[in-house]
């Protein structure tokens, strides 16, 4: 069976090459302008709130687990922040933990943060099918992995990096999956987790040609027409046949990219009856002809990486420990 949150993963061929655990005591406040990096954070210990912009405040307790797949502009706060408005100062300690508010008080909160990178070159188009916020809270998996990746970071043995990475790649993916019984806004998730809504869902990915339609795909959920739509638009944030076009498109890409494909077939394979119809659409949807994407891709790529379906993903310019020359989230 095909599971399509298996495949937008595979696609986005996400990594966490930054994080650090940072901790703050009494009143304080770290606000972020971002460019929509996927940002994540997870409460070792105590509690603290996170606001979004476009989203309702959090209040995060210990084990809760929160991933903003594209974030712009956070807050980081205590439960009780300070009254002015105003950032407050921050300090790095010898064991490298960011420590926010009073440096010598004990902590009242602990938490891993730090961001991901989506390695594919269409992870716009793929972080559309996700949530735009995940908050996992009470999952013991999550919390085992939070705890294995605390106690890396304090421990400094060898390979530390190496074991990191690979601990952030899975805790990365498991929120993923596990938001689907859990607080997450309208996305891939919120429609997996309803049964009628999974079978058109996986209908979708496992026959991308098949030249479906509302009325089809709601035959599939054993719903009317016009419920089906409604609760898949709902659920999701965009309606059926959107769905639909983004998920052929990410496909289209990933086959343009081959050598030796040709317009024409990859066409046949996203459900277009014509070259010229795919092309229509590809050039709407993506900016360009189909096949000037494929020559600029491939020129881009002569040894073909980006064909990859599983792939550890490119570490950029951070490393795990968070080595990186920017700053750390909540920094």
């Amino acid at each position: 069976m095909v599971d399509p949150l298996a495949e937008v993963v595979t696609l986005l061929r996400p990594s966490a090459p930054f994080a650090k655990v940072a901790s703050a005591a009494g009143p304080w406040r770290a606000r972020r302008a971002e460019t929509g990096r996927p940002f994540f954070c997870a409460v070792v210990a105590g509690a603290t709130r996170l606001t979004v912009a476009g989203h309702e405040p959090l209040v995060l307790e210990s084990g809760d687990f929160v991933l903003v797949p594209a974030a712009f502009d956070f807050t980081v706060t205590s439960l009780e922040p300070p009254p002015d408005g105003e950032e407050t100062a921050y300090v790095f300690r010898p064991d490298g933990e960011i420590r926010h508010g009073d440096p010598d008080a004990p902590p009242d909160v602990r938490m891993l943060i730090g961001y991901c990178v989506f390695a594919s070159p269409d992870a716009r188009l793929l972080v559309s099918l996700l949530p735009q916020l995940v908050h996992v809270r009470g999952e013991p998996t999550l919390t085992t992995l939070v705890s294995l990746v605390h106690a890396e970071f304090r421990a400094r043995r060898p390979a530390r990096d190496v074991v990191l990475a690979r601990l952030l790649d899975v805790l990365l993916i498991e929120a993923l999956r596990s938001a689907a019984g859990h607080t997450a806004s309208p996305g891939l998730v919120r429609g997996l987790a309803d049964e009628r809504l999974a079978e058109a869902i996986r209908r979708m990915h496992e026959q991308p040609s098949t030249p479906w339609t509302v009325a089809q795909l709601a035959r599939e959920a054993a719903m009317s027409r016009s419920a089906f739509f409604d609760r898949f638009s709902r659920l999701l944030g965009v309606t059926p046949m959107d769905y639909l076009l983004g998920w052929r498109m990410a496909l289209a890409k990933r086959l343009l990219r081959r050598d030796g494909a040709t317009v024409a077939d990859v066409a046949g394979r996203v459900g277009y009856g014509s070259a010229s119809a795919f092309s229509v659409a590809f050039t709407r949807h993506v900016g360009l002809p189909p096949a000037q994407f494929a020559r600029r891709d491939r020129s881009d790529d002569p040894h073909g990486a980006l064909t990859a379906v599983v792939d550890s993903g490119r570490m950029g310019d951070a490393g795990v420990a968070g080595t990186s020359a920017g700053r750390a989230p909540t920094e």
